[in-house]
Order: C-alpha cells, then sequence, then structure tokens
C-alpha cells in the first residue's frame, strides 16, 4: 500500500498537518515511520477517510443528467470577445476553466460572482502519477 506523509495528507484533505496528527493519536488513521523516519499513514485509510469526509456543494440547476463530474463554484474571470469566452470558477479548492460561447455566456446570464456547475464528461480525463510506470 502506498504510505503519505502526514503533510501530504493534510494537504489532500484540505486540513492541517495538526489535523491529521490527532486523526493518528485517535485512531482514525494508523501510521508509520518511512526510512526517513517521517510520520506516514496508509494511502488506502487516507483514500476512505477522504470519501468518507467528502462534502459536495449541493448542486443548484436541479437538472439530471448523465456526466457525475459536478463542480459548483463560484465564477471569478470572464473574458469574453464576440464569439467565444473563457469563464474561469473556483469550486472549492479547484480552478475549473471552460471555453465556452459568448452567446452561452449572456443567455446563463454568467457575471463575476453568479453560482456555476461546471460539468466534466469524464471520457477525456488523464490521470498522472509521480510513480514508475511498469
Amino acid at each position: 500500500m502506498p504510505q503519505i506523509r502526514v503533510r501530504d495528507a493534510a494537504s489532500f484533505l484540505g486540513v492541517s498537518d495538526d489535523t491529521v496528527r490527532r486523526w493518528i493519536d485517535a485512531g482514525v488513521l494508523s501510521s508509520a515511520k518511512d526510512e526517513g523516519g517521517r510520520t506516514v499513514v496508509d494511502g488506502l485509510e487516507l483514500a476512505q477517510l477522504a470519501k468518507q469526509n467528502a462534502v459536495l456543494p449541493t448542486d443548484p440547476s436541479g437538472v439530471g443528467r448523465s456526466a457525475r463530474n459536478r463542480f459548483v463554484g463560484i465564477v471569478t474571470d470572464i473574458v469574453m470577445d464576440t464569439v467565444m469566452a473563457q469563464v474561469e470558477l473556483q469550486c472549492g479548492p479547484h480552478r475549473v476553466v471552460s471555453l465556452i460561447s459568448s452567446e452561452a455566456v449572456r443567455e446563463l446570464g454568467l457575471e463575476l460572482g453568479s453560482v456555476a456547475v461546471a460539468v466534466v464528461k469524464a471520457t477525456n480525463v488523464i490521470v498522472e502519477t509521480a510513480g514508475p510506470v511498469e
């Protein structure tokens, strides 16, 4: 199983290092020492904890759809010309940028500070890792 350093685990979950240490002390996460003597947690346990504790904002659209990847956020930037627009949303810790028509921006009433949902169809998602490829 992958072993993840406390500071990285905290970063992945959006909490402080101290929070991860408290979880270790409370038995929520088990820990070990790596070859450098640093405290690490089990990657599988961390993934399960992340999934359990996920707080997803409610999708305000009320629309049913087949795409499962929805990011609710705030519009933070719009760069628009006569035909196309670049719309940036901040969805929690994630920045999502979409290129859509200027007409769509106007029809949706998008403006800085408005709430919007970025819907990502997962047929074109690339997954990367720093680990070796076998």
